[in-house]
């Protein structure tokens, strides 16, 4: 009879080795100097109506403040996406502290989420702006982000662009529905491509209509490595289940088998 053997040897957590710890704040830090370096950048040297492209009919850059969360989501709900960003730091720390010594992408997608989470974290936090939302005369809602500007003539509400109130810009007083300064964050990156016309409803559309940061490709980066990984561990964890089964299955077959 041959009797399988354990190894007792425990893996070494992750908070315990420098090489996990290396990895993991090394991704977090670089992550966050591109992050806020680039925002920067680009709401230094482009202007506020400008566009500038990198690749062409491919990515471009243009200066666009975001009041929400993604996409522009729940403006105005700044407290709320802070407390939740504030979980989800706390979550990825959770999860690398749990983690083993030698899951390097993992290490690496919870760095790449945790810089990506702290750079719109510090805008929300520190960059403010001020926001009117109003309903313009063909319907709909708008919000408009900017500087206030005391030198309105009555009846209307001057928006001059951040962060210096230049080329201000008449919103009708009685079309206000809310005035705030808030934090928000930088956007600058476009991608610019169409779908094809023959794509059934998209058709001609712009693939991605959305401005991010490279914050946000952190975020969505990160999220998919870590997806990976989990889904790569629970294919390992599942084999050695499978074989065990096999074998186990084998020698009650062989048990059973009359002899002669």
């Amino acid at each position: 009879m041959v009797q399988d053997t354990v190894s007792s040897e425990t893996p070494t957590p992750a908070w315990r080795s420098g090489n996990a710890h290396l990895r993991f704040w090394l991704v977090a830090g670089l992550g966050l100097l591109l992050d806020l370096w680039s925002k920067a950048k680009a709401f230094s040297t482009l202007q506020a109506s400008e566009v500038h492209t990198l690749l062409p009919e491919i990515v471009e850059f243009r200066r666009s403040l975001n009041p929400g969360a993604v996409f522009g989501l729940g403006a105005g709900l700044v407290a709320l996406f802070i407390s939740a960003s504030a979980l989800a730091l706390g979550f990825v720390l959770f999860l690398f502290f749990g983690s083993g010594a030698r899951q390097r992408g993992l290490h690496i997608a919870l760095g790449m989420i945790l810089s990506g989470a702290l750079g719109n974290l510090y805008d929300r936090s520190f960059v403010k702006a001020d926001v009117a939302v109003w309903r313009p005369a063909n319907g709909g809602m708008r919000t408009d982000v900017g500087v206030f500007r005391p030198d309105a003539p009555e009846g209307a509400v001057s928006l001059g662009e951040w962060p210096d109130g230049h080329d201000p810009r008449l919103i009708p007083a009685e079309s206000v529905v809310a005035m705030r300064r808030q934090g928000v964050v930088r956007d600058f990156i476009k991608i610019v491509p169409d779908f094809p016309g023959w794509v059934p409803m998209v058709g001609g559309r712009n693939v991605w209509p959305w401005v991010f940061n490279v914050a946000d490709a952190l975020l969505v980066c990160g999220v998919i490595l870590l997806m990976g990984h989990f889904w790569l561990t629970r294919d390992r964890a599942d084999r050695p289940r499978a074989s065990s089964a096999q074998r186990l299955d084998g020698d009650s077959d062989a048990a059973a088998a009359p002899t002669t």
